[in-house]
């Protein structure tokens, strides 16, 4: 009902809105009006009152409500659907529940506040309310469960081409789907299928963008590796970004269900701060130290290693800082 109420205040541009009427039209009693109100109140909203005129809508917060998101929306298919939650374990973990259920393509889980958030290599990923974008996205893709990682791929490139038109161009993708910016991490991603041998059943992207948290509020192992929009300098409006990630991501994922994969990994390349540099690579006891050459067209990462080229299929690759000395070998 609070959706419903914020699309009068929403209409009235301003002006006042009576209580007396709201009731009347959706069926409920002025008194339970006055009590939506005031948990919008409490969710930032704020509103002036009058006596014979009722209630006017003088701020709206940065929330990612869905009538918040609907207001911005530019995509035909993603972001449509939207569960909103004010807290949640994982956003992830609520979009498979949904996915089994039936739930359509292009559906998105947005949470204020994740209490579990974790990411690749299941690493935790800090989340505070209303300081970041936590969604996930379930998609149904026609192509064969083979191709399916290259969606990690795919939602690196949608989420930076985003985060670059809204303010910070200068971000780029570390493999396979990091987003840094001046080197460090603003964006994680975690990947997620149900699949048989011959057909995905779904595909579910977790995302995590930091947008308002400064250094100081990040939990002290994250402070000199992670960044935000706000420690960048850059004022973002997280409805906004949340619609110009699920343009991009649909505009990617378009053309990996019409022309397969091959330009969205050209597009991923074009993104990558990882290609041409000094990596080392980490998987499970294993390491070794190389530099990045290319992807191939599974999407796995080449690393001259100065005696033969390794194919990274998964593991966590870290980039060298310019200057220090490689060991290509193991």
């Amino acid at each position: 009902m609070r959706n419903e109420i914020l699309e009068y205040f929403r209409k009235a541009d301003g002006k006042f809105v009576s209580g007396e009427q709201i009731s009347q039209d959706l069926g409920v009693s002025r008194t339970a009006i006055w009590k939506q109100i005031n948990v919008l109140k409490s969710r930032g909203y704020i509103f002036e009152s009058s006596t014979r005129k009722g209630y006017r809508l003088i701020y709206a917060p940065n929330l990612l409500t869905p009538l918040e998101i609907e207001s911005v929306l530019r995509t035909d298919t993603f972001g449509r659907r939207v569960v909103y939650l004010e807290t949640t374990a994982s956003t992830n973990e609520e979009a498979k529940r949904i996915a089994r259920e039936g739930a359509e393509e292009g559906t998105i889980v947005v949470a204020e506040e994740q209490t579990s958030g974790h990411g690749r290599l299941t690493r935790n990923f800090y989340s505070p309310f209303a300081k970041g974008i936590w969604f996930s996205l379930i998609l149904r893709p026609r192509f064969l469960p083979m191709e399916a990682a290259k969606c990690t791929l795919l939602a690196g490139v949608g989420v930076c081409r985003a985060i670059r038109r809204m303010g910070l161009p200068e971000c780029g993708i570390k493999w396979p789907n990091d987003i840094l910016c001046h080197g460090k991490k603003m964006v994680g991603m975690i990947t997620e299928m149900s699949a048989s041998m011959e057909k995905i059943d779904y595909i579910i992207i977790g995302i995590g963008i930091n947008t308002g948290a400064k250094k100081e509020e990040f939990p002290e192992a994250f402070r000199e590796s992670a960044t935000s929009f706000a420690n960048e300098g850059v004022e973002v409006s997280r409805k906004e970004l949340l619609a110009a990630v699920l343009s991009e991501l649909e505009k990617e994922y378009r053309i990996a269900q019409t022309e397969g994969f091959d330009k969205v990994l050209e597009d991923w390349k074009a993104l990558s701060v990882t290609i041409g540099q000094d990596v080392r690579v980490i998987f499970n006891e294993d390491s070794f130290n190389g530099r990045a050459v290319d992807i191939d067209k599974d999407g796995c990462l080449l690393v001259d290693t100065g005696d033969k080229i390794e194919r990274v299929i998964a593991g966590d690759v870290s980039i060298r800082p310019a200057g220090q000395p490689v060991n290509l070998g193991r």
